[in-house]
């Protein structure tokens, strides 16, 4: 298997653990430490403590958390690609929505893993990336597969536009620059204007009713309209929806 330890090597990999939870950590730590071909180096509860601790050793894996304070995973990421190019990191998170493993993968990740999976199969993706392979958790796995084929469907019926596709999650676009909506705001209004509901919305999305709802409320405020209806007209009046 790719992912074992090669018989005869003595080598550690030195691993960085970023996440604000300190008993998640020591707990990971433990862990880690027990496996003779690993080793933690270091600890960090935020971002801008990864790179300031890379200043000064220089780690080959960080696990990293998405959601820290003062400066988040997803933005450490892409510093820490930047200044130290072959650190690998692997997102270490309890999101499995697919738009957070879009984006730090385009920041620079090489693995994706859920906090709820198994110790061995953690350590064993540790070696897998170690190795050069990238790794991503089964749970995601199928998710990407279908934004991958929603974004190729979106992008077929002309909703979002060439240089839209380029940009990166959660800034202004649609086929109109001057849309307001964001990527997933996007989606959520071209099945509202197919007549899905919420949970119908969700089923195709992957995502929660509870999310839908917050979705069609934020597209409601942007549009500056009192409900679905009129967002829907508006969209297409715009031209930002085509039927």
């Amino acid at each position: 298997m790719i992912n074992q330890r090669p018989a005869g090597s003595n080598h550690k990999i030195k691993i960085l653990l970023a996440d604000d939870h300190q008993l998640f950590r020591e707990g990971l730590k433990r862990i880690l430490n027990m496996e003779d071909d690993l080793e933690v180096i270091g600890e960090c509860g935020d971002g801008i403590q990864v790179l300031e601790f890379c200043n000064h050793t220089i780690p080959e894996i960080v696990l990293m958390d998405i959601n820290m304070p003062t400066e988040n995973g997803v933005i450490a990421t892409e510093r820490l690609k930047n200044m130290f190019p072959d650190v690998k990191v692997i997102i270490l998170s309890i999101h499995d929505d697919e738009s957070y493993v879009f984006e730090t993968l385009r920041k620079g990740a090489t693995g994706y893993l859920l906090k709820d999976m198994e110790a061995e199969a953690l350590i064993n993706a540790i070696r897998s990336v170690v190795q050069g392979h990238a790794y991503i958790h089964p749970k995601v796995t199928g998710k990407l597969i279908n934004q991958l084929r929603r974004m190729t469907y979106l992008d077929e019926m002309g909703i979002v536009s060439g240089a839209a596709a380029a940009q990166e999650p959660g800034v202004k676009f649609i086929a109109g620059d001057e849309s307001p909506l964001t990527r997933r705001e996007a989606e959520v209004l071209r099945l509202m204007a197919e007549g899905k509901s919420n949970k119908l919305i969700g089923e195709f999305l992957f995502i929660s009713e509870k999310t839908v709802k917050n979705h069609v409320s934020s597209i409601l405020q942007k549009m500056e309209v009192d409900d679905r209806t009129q967002a829907v007209i508006h969209s297409i009046k715009f031209g930002w929806v085509t039927l």
